[in-house]
């Protein structure tokens, strides 16, 4: 298993998919590659927290 370059699906820039992580992915059962660079995973994650926190505000 070699590493792999991959496109972000979300910005477009090429990352990389290393020897480890796919190892990873393999032991979890992810069937998967990632779609989205590191720094697009972490912005839709942030995203996803706040819009969790302003459907809170809103019920509590």
């Amino acid at each position: 298993m070699a590493d792999k370059t991959l496109t972000c699906k979300d910005c477009g820039s090429e990352f990389l998919f290393t020897e480890g992580e796919q190892a990873f992915y393999k032991e979890k059962g992810f069937e998967n590659e990632p779609v989205r660079c590191p720094a697009c995973r972490k912005a839709k994650k942030q995203a996803r927290y706040q819009a969790r926190l302003a459907r809170q505000e809103q019920e509590g």
